[in-house]
């Protein structure tokens, strides 16, 4: 570090004219001489770029721990993308068949904790919410699971059932719009393209054969086209059918019980006003939700109910505990291999403020070298994963962001903890 040192031009008679932690007058009593021109205080850009200048040189002057820090970095910041990544995933795929409904207003019972698990309410608060005159339609909507056998192996799958009223405009799914004629015919249902493999490749056998029988439960339906909305983790599969079809395989299902009411607006009306003359309407058996706080309620669910958002945000953690470490045993380190040039410039003037920032400058380097190859590694991973799970995994520009943060604050954190060293770097006890 001595050499790094003269080349920066540390180890000069006097401090540099932007050095901010200059610590007095030349000593002795004489003025000095009237020729002497007076020392500049530098920028603020200046003063952090001399720190950060020689924090580089630094690291870069032993390259295998330079290496073996940015790997450090590196790794925790894969960790925590994929665990962020997943638990995002979790809560995109729990709430895609709420999220691809198209709907103003929903009610919903109020003891109905996830969709899949749906408290039935009464038919009727569909025709007491077309009392209000900025309702323009009301339509029950019906879910169930049922069986799906593989029409090429025979295999069976539990598979998630959506009815409604399909001509009257209130929900709406990609793709369901071609199909709204079709899905009236008796037996006929539209499969969800997104839905996992282990259904059968229906949108092969679509192309190749035109309409598909198929069994689903114990009736024989078939497959007239497909729709979009993804599997979760409640369902691997969807499937659309009108509200007729729905009760001929679902016989058991009263017609009086339905599991949500989708309302549509008249046009230019005001939602937040409809939805409080709703409440006021109807009676406490239901509740009256727009449609994002519908997919908040079910994504309440996973996060609160469950352990598994609970296991993410731990597993995150742990990463950026095991980054921290590791930078800090590198830092750690390098101060200690270079006590002595510490207390030099300790010695021509420079306070332990001013070598902190060039610690904390090291810390930036690392995140900032880690984060980048963090991120590449993570994007690839997340197009792997997501291809081979049928996750909606993808790299966000806010998701980025956070956790270049987290690594940043991780990095400081740990520049922090090894500073404390700078202390025993006392000249007077090396020299």
């Amino acid at each position: 570090m001595t050499l790094i040192l003269r080349r920066e031009g540390l180890l000069s008679q006097t401090l540099l004219p932007w050095a901010p932690e200059r610590t007095g007058d030349d000593a002795g009593d004489e003025a000095p001489p009237p020729t002497r021109p007076p020392v500049r205080r530098g920028s603020p850009l200046a003063a952090l770029w001399l720190p950060l200048r020689l924090a580089w040189r630094q690291l870069r002057w032993e390259k295998a721990r330079l290496a073996s820090a940015i790997a450090g970095v590196m790794f925790a910041c894969v960790l925590v993308f994929m665990q962020l990544g997943f638990r995002a995933a979790l809560f995109d795929s729990a709430t895609a068949l709420l999220s691809a409904m198209r709907a103003d207003i929903f009610l919903m019972h109020p003891m109905t904790l996830v969709s899949f698990k749906p408290e039935t309410l009464p038919r009727v608060r569909a025709s007491q919410a077309m009392a209000l005159p900025e309702v323009q339609a009301a339509v029950p909507v019906y879910l169930a699971q049922a069986t799906w056998r593989n029409p090429e192996n025979g295999t069976r799958r539990a598979v998630q059932l959506v009815g409604f009223d399909t001509e009257s405009g209130v929900m709406d799914f990609p793709g369901l719009a071609p199909l709204i004629d079709t899905l009236k015919r008796p037996d006929t249902i539209a499969f969800d393209l997104r839905s996992r493999p282990e259904f059968g490749d229906i949108g092969r056998l679509l192309r190749e054969r035109g309409p598909l029988p198929v069994q689903v439960g114990n009736r024989m339906m078939e497959v007239a086209g497909l729709v979009e909305i993804g599997p979760s983790f409640g369902a691997d599969g969807n499937i659309v059918m009108s509200e007729l079809n729905f009760r001929r395989v679902v016989k058991e299902r009263q017609v009086s019980a339905v599991d949500l009411v989708a309302i549509r607006l008249v046009p230019g009306a005001d939602r937040d006003a409809a939805m409080a003359r709703l409440r006021q309407l109807l009676p406490d058996d239901v509740m009256v939700l727009s449609q994002p706080q519908l997919v908040a309620h079910e994504r309440n669910y996973w996060e609160t109910a469950t352990p598994i958002g609970f296991i993410f945000a731990f597993g995150s953690l742990m990463g950026l505990i095991v980054g921290m470490v590791i930078v800090y045993q590198i830092l750690f380190s390098d101060i200690a291999s270079h006590l002595r040039e510490y207390a030099t410039l300790k010695a021509m003037g420079y306070s332990n403020l001013y070598l902190g920032r060039v610690v904390l400058s090291a810390a930036l380097l690392l995140a900032v070298l880690g984060f980048l190859p963090g991120f590449a590694i993570s994007a690839v991973l997340y197009d792997v994963v997501g291809k081979g799970t049928f996750l909606p995994l993808g790299m966000e520009t806010g998701r980025a962001l956070g956790v270049f943060a987290m690594i940043f604050t991780m990095c400081a954190l740990a520049g922090l903890l090894a500073m404390r060293k700078l202390r025993d770097a006392n000249p007077a006890d090396m020299f």
